[in-house]
């Protein structure tokens, strides 16, 4: 038991000091993720810019800027449905995009479908639009809370958290669980689908079209949950990946809900929050650090024009 005890002592010391070691041996150019456009981020659901120095995109932005890349990081309610989360980003990348042309957006979560409407409704602002972990079809967990019993409860608690949020972070929004759920149901999500069906597969978990009106179309996703035993949210994401039975998931979107456009990956070892390096960088052990699959995503965006 000792041994073990320390072999893990030792492991999750080399997990931890590796990035601020990894300067001495780190041959990744200057300009890997330089790409044309601007990278902009899209937060999901509960989400926020920065708050107390925390960002939620967490060690991602700082990521993408070391290797080249121009970055901004977005703010949208953290609880509305889709297409009012797009009407208050759509401004956003307006003024981003006066400056560049044209933006890459890259959304997490309700983050992923709030881009894919800028794209319906101003493709000529958008190069591309990539999710991550996003629910594309609907969630077994919005399905669930959505009209039944506990859902004015969950809405109250939920506004009233959103709402903390937002005061945090200085967002200035109203905050509406009851839309945001609704847009993540498989209903909600079917109607978005039908008003923004481009780069959304045609069969039950096959990939969409690669780019539609100029702007290229890609994802990525993670059916891990229960991935870092130091991570306190696993235990949340453990009891929210019930709703999906047998299906893989991340604990919030499944496996083929998440596909959209050019699927990167959907089966990374990662559950919903560490597709954005939360909580605070605790990840598996065992898979790819989240920051750099940003940064090879970006590289790929570079070498596409992008």
């Amino acid at each position: 038991m000792k041994l073990w005890i320390k072999a893990m002592a030792l492991a999750l010391t080399v997990a931890w000091s590796a990035p601020s070691a990894a300067w001495w041996w780190d041959s990744t150019p200057s300009d890997y993720t330089d790409t044309r456009y601007p990278i902009v981020l899209v937060h999901g659901m509960f989400g926020f810019d920065s708050i107390a120095g925390v960002d939620y995109w967490y060690g991602v932005a700082e990521e993408l800027r070391k290797y080249g890349a121009d970055v901004y990081t977005t703010q949208v309610p953290a609880l509305d449905s889709t297409i009012a989360r797009g009407e208050a980003l759509l401004p956003q990348v307006q003024a981003i995009a006066a400056v560049y042309g044209k933006v890459n957006l890259i959304g997490h979560s309700h983050g992923g479908p709030t881009a894919r409407y800028i794209a319906r409704v101003r493709p000529d602002l958008v190069a591309s639009v990539t999710s991550v972990g996003s629910p594309h079809k609907g969630s077994p967990v919005a399905d669930l809370i959505y009209g039944s019993p506990a859902e004015s409860l969950a809405a109250s608690l939920g506004d009233a958290l959103g709402g903390l949020i937002d005061l945090l972070s200085g967002g200035g929004y109203d905050q509406d669980l009851r839309s945001s759920l609704y847009s993540l149901t498989t209903q909600g999500s079917a109607e978005f689908n039908n008003f923004a069906p481009a780069g959304m597969p045609t069969t039950a978990c096959g990939e969409g079209a690669y780019s539609a009106n100029g702007v290229r179309f890609y994802s990525w996703g993670g059916t891990g949950v229960l991935t870092n035993a130091l991570d306190p949210s696993d235990a949340l994401l453990g009891t929210t990946s019930l709703a999906f039975g047998f299906s893989q998931n991340d604990g919030l979107v499944g496996r083929c809900s998440n596909r959209f456009g050019k699927v990167i990956r959907d089966n990374y070892f990662m559950n919903h929050l560490d597709e954005v390096n939360q909580a605070l960088g605790l990840h598996s052990l065992f898979e790819t650090d989240p920051k750099a699959v940003y940064r090879q995503h970006a590289n790929r965006l570079r070498n596409a024009g992008l």
